[in-house]
């Protein structure tokens, strides 16, 4: 079958009695195609036109000679077409991503263990989910794993999608409410949702009921990963319970690979944590974490790692890959309207928790907590205000069951990180006992709120609307972080009627999310943003946990404090993360300077938390058993003459400090055992360069597509200014110059400029081209391809010559692409193209004056210019002669090479070659304790020989 290669002996699916496993000759990333032996026709003659025929790989030939220019294309071409590379890491051929050093790790750890049990805790925006893909891209190309499935909350299982895809070539499907009934339709007679699709993306809370949990458990995929891990630990919460129940089945299977993602992994609470590192392996459910021995803490390294963004910066001596992060406090003050809303709102609250004081506790809690939402929504906006108000006047709530002592709002106050964020106003039942004359207060509050909301006295949303000014004037793209829905609400109108008064700079876009928005929703409005204008986001926490927004956006403003500082690095951490293409992103605390609610916040909560991270370099979950924090927000509030900050009850703070501190000094041990601090930056790099020399690097991928650009006349310039953009031109007349497979490759967009960048995160509007974009794939098949099949026309060269200062002596190049067979627990293929170099010897049947190192060689081809000029009956004089010491290449022979004095020397290298393979494998082995079979690597002969270039020296 011309232009196909039998892949006889080369990878998983070897070729057999039954079978034919074919492989492209020319568009290396093309699956492999399996025919069956037995193909014939209805009357059982076989169908000779249908039969494999021997195709041996195409020997050069010298009518397609060109310059030296053309043929570096071709090998470069060769090289970016390269997946199943020849290095010990094989995942790194199918990204389209270039992952950081450090990101290495978490891969390294994995491959030390059989079956993998993984923790990755790493801080927020250090890329949790690239880690844990590299290790199924991994898996999957050692064909340890056909299938796996990832675990996460339903609002982010597009995401996950959607990175598997872009970012890891893996294509999986989504499975959750909205989607099953319609997957279920495309399954065939026999087969399940689990097993038909290698690849599933799964809510998590639409898989732990009863009626789906059992049947994914029984065909749940070798290979699970589960984000937000925090939010299945054990819990007395109902939805956290059966996530947790529904994780323990799953890890009851010993064999079956693990990875637990988050960066929260202790609330504070001991028993949830140990329910989690229960999940992989038993016993670190019985451990006390807080006195573990020395044996014990090197066995939890083996599974555990957590790592803080200024540790990485400070120990990996890469490239700045985060931005820096620029905080800044913006105040206002309450106009005379809205304290006076506040005041009154205080005296009412008070009076309810007063007279609460001689009910039952769980009723007295029940107070507690209604009056401190109540304040909460009051000093939110007038909105929230109107809201929260409104529903206490006109809502009548049944008493409050009997023996409901457990009864907790702490939701309504303290949004917990394991469970979904509720952004709606809270409606705990503070109404209970009110009087008429109460009821009447309350509207009058009510009417005051409508006031204030129609009229120009709210001055926090002037001051907030000021600051998004300075904000976009800087070349920011803000988020207004809200609690409540009313209130981001209220801002966004607030926004639009100033831009319909010309308000902002021109094309400024206003979106806002909430939780009243279903997941699909919110996507599309993120999708629908235009990334050329500026732009605004007003939203709740719905968007806050795991969601990226680094492409989009780069500042934040805290409209509302969170009473959760683990809420306020969520947020900050949408944007401040790993893929942040602007350098610098900016942090807004917006609070005000007589507003009592945000001075409690700042007082007791957000600067113990700043002082932590400034200390620690990452953020420290508070104490999460609330009680302790309810005392001392409401005897602050309630139990003090005045309101103020500072007339807190020092006594309360300081013993709730202390207990933070606790905290504190247990993530710093942990954080200090368990950054895996033994893996050696330089030897992680020496992996990762090793690859690229074989792949080839981004440097690699930028010259390949300029020196391709400059061939196919499509225009190309470099932006001013050292960002690293280039700009290509996409008007119809260049689309309709170019081959069909480059068109369909190019994005559709409206504009006829496109920027790219080939640093990976690429900056601000510029798409990133990496080896496996789209575009970059279609320009290196169809380079090959054209050498191949149209050698005269074509703008790259097998073969080429040239005269030139570079070399003394006639100099031959030879560009080859081997194959070796990788036997280790499977046996895989894996790939490279090299280049051999030889000075031929004047006198003939000789064996080479010298053979070139693989540095010189490498030089030359990318190096050697003509100085001088050879006519065209020269140059093919020239590639005829070498081609003719080179004739026997294509006997297929076991013995191949053996008797031939140039073939001898290509066959000694590649068994070098493939030895020096073995043993890196080997020592990637040894270095991780990997156990199982050692690696054997093993030379597929012939090499293809690609191409080959004449050097010819300048006469004397």
């Amino acid at each position: 079958m011309p232009g196909w290669i039998l892949q006889q002996e080369l990878g998983p699916e070897v070729s057999s009695d039954e079978v034919w496993v074919l492989r492209s000759l020319f568009d290396f990333t093309d699956p492999l195609v399996v025919l069956h032996r037995g193909l014939t026709d209805r009357a059982g003659y076989e169908i000779s036109e249908e039969r494999p025929v021997a195709s041996p790989f195409p020997f050069p030939e010298a009518e397609g000679v060109q310059d030296a220019t053309a043929a570096h294309l071709l090998w470069q071409a060769a090289r970016l077409s390269l997946r199943q590379a020849a290095a010990p890491l094989r995942a790194l051929g199918h990204l389209s991503i270039r992952p950081r050093a450090y990101q290495l790790v978490p891969l390294l750890m994995a491959l030390r263990m059989d079956p993998i049990r993984l923790f990755i805790a790493d801080d927020v925006g250090i890329g949790k989910t690239i880690e844990a893909l590299l290790i199924v891209r991994e898996l999957y190309e050692r064909g340890a794993i056909q299938r796996f499935a990832v675990l996460c909350p339903p609002y982010l299982c597009d995401q996950w999608a959607s990175e598997l895809y872009e970012k890891f070539g893996l294509e999986a499907v989504v499975l959750r409410s909205g989607t099953a009934r319609s997957l279920e339709r495309l399954i065939p007679s026999g087969e399940t949702l689990y097993t038909h699709f290698p690849f599933l993306v799964i809510s998590i809370d639409w898989v732990k009921s009863d009626r789906h949990r059992p049947l994914f458990v029984h065909y749940c995929p070798e290979l699970v990963i589960v984000d937000e891990a925090h939010g299945a630990a054990e819990s007395t919460t109902h939805t956290q319970q059966e996530r947790h129940r529904l994780l323990k089945e799953i890890a009851r299977k010993p064999d079956r690979h693990l990875i637990l993602l988050t960066a929260t992994p202790h609330s504070g609470i001991e028993g949830a944590f140990r329910s989690l590192m229960a999940l992989l392996k038993p016993e670190f459910g019985e451990w006390d974490f807080s006195q573990l021995s020395p044996e014990q803490k090197k066995h939890l390294a083996r599974h555990f790692i957590q790592r803080t963004r200024k540790y990485i910066q400070q120990t990996w001596r890469e490239e700045v890959c985060f931005p820096e992060r620029l905080r800044e406090d913006v105040t206002y003050t309450l106009s005379p309207a809205y304290e006076d809303l506040f005041q009154k709102t205080y005296q009412f609250c008070k009076g309810i928790v007063e007279s609460g004081q001689t009910l039952a506790e769980h009723k007295r809690r029940v107070r507690y907590w209604g009056a401190l939402a109540l304040l909460r929504c009051v000093m939110s906006s007038p909105a929230a205000a109107i809201e929260t108000i409104k529903v206490r006047l006109h809502r009548e709530s049944p008493p409050l069951p009997e023996g409901e002592e457990n009864l907790n709002f702490t939701n309504y106050i303290f949004e917990p990180l394991t469970e979904n964020p509720d952004d709606e106003n809270p409606l705990p039942p503070v109404e209970y006992g009110l009087y008429r004359e109460e009821r009447s207060f309350l509207y009058d509050l009510y009417e005051q709120a409508r006031a204030l909301y129609a009229g120009p006295q709210d001055t926090k949303t002037e001051v907030c609307i000021q600051t998004l000014e300075k904000l976009l004037d800087e070349g920011y793209h803000p988020i207004v972080w809200c609690r409540y829905v009313a209130t981001a609400q209220y801002v966004g109108e607030r926004l639009r009627e100033r831009i319909q008064h010309g308000w902002g700079p021109p094309g400024l876009q206003v979106t806002v999310i909430t939780g009243r928005l279903s997941e699909e929703e919110r996507r599309l409005h993120i999708e629908a943003i235009d990334l050329t204008r500026p732009r605004i986001l007003v939203a709740t926490d719905c968007l806050s946990e795991g969601i990226n927004l680094q492409e989009r956006f780069s500042a934040v403003i805290h409209y509302d404090l969170p009473w959760n500082p683990n809420r306020l690095e969520q947020r900050e951490g949408r944007v401040d993360r790993y893929g942040q293409p602007a350098p610098r992103v900016k942090v807004i605390h917006l609070y005000g300077r007589n507003n009592p609610i945000d001075g409690i916040v700042l007082e007791v909560l957000l600067k113990k938390a700043r002082e932590i991270h400034q200390t620690l370099g990452t953020a420290v979950p508070f104490p999460e058993e609330s009680e302790s924090l309810s005392e001392v927000l409401l005897r602050a509030l309630f139990f003090r003459e005045g309101v103020q900050a500072s007339l807190f009850a020092p006594e309360e703070v300081l013993a709730f400090h202390i207990s933070w501190e606790k905290n504190v000094e247990r993530e710093r041990v942990s954080r200090t055992l368990f950054a895996q601090s033994a893996f050696d930056p330089d030897e992680v790099l020496k992996a990762l360069e090793a690859t690229d020399r074989v792949l080839g690097d981004p440097l690699a991928v930028e010259t390949f597509v300029r020196e391709a650009a400059l061939r196919y006349d499509i225009p190309m310039r470099r932006e001013p200014g050292g960002a690293g953009v280039y700009q290509i031109s996409l008007s119809p007349e260049v689309r309709k110059t170019l081959p069909e497979r480059l068109q369909q490759a190019l994005p559709p967009i409206d504009d006829t400029s496109w920027r790219v960048s080939f640093v990976s995160p690429a900056p601000e509007g510029a798409t990133y081209l990496g080896r496996n974009h789209p575009f970059v794939v279609a320009l290196a098949q169809h380079v090959i391809e054209e050498a191949f099949t149209n050698p005269h026309q074509a703008r790259s060269a097998r073969v080429a010559a040239l005269q030139t200062r570079a070399v003394s002596y006639q100099t031959v190049l030879l560009l080859l692409r081997v194959r070796y067979l990788v036997r280790e627990e499977q046996e895989t293929l894996a790939e490279e193209v090299l280049i051999m170099g030889y000075e031929p010897s004047l006198v003939p049947d000789e064996p080479p004056r010298r053979w070139l190192s693989e540095d010189e060689a490498l030089s030359l081809l990318q190096s050697a210019r003509p100085d001088a000029s050879l006519s065209l009956p020269e140059k093919r004089e020239l590639i005829e002669e070498a081609l003719s010491d080179l004739q026997p290449w294509n006997d297929a022979s076991p013995a191949w090479g053996q008797d031939h004095l140039l073939l001898s020397r290509v066959r000694e290298s590649l068994q070098k070659r493939a030895a020096d393979l073995t043993e890196s494998y080997q020592r990637l082995r040894r270095a991780m304790a990997e156990k199982g079979r050692q690696p054997h690597i093993q030379p597929h002969l012939p090499p293809d020989l690609l191409g080959l270039i004449v050097l010819q020296p300048l006469p004397a």
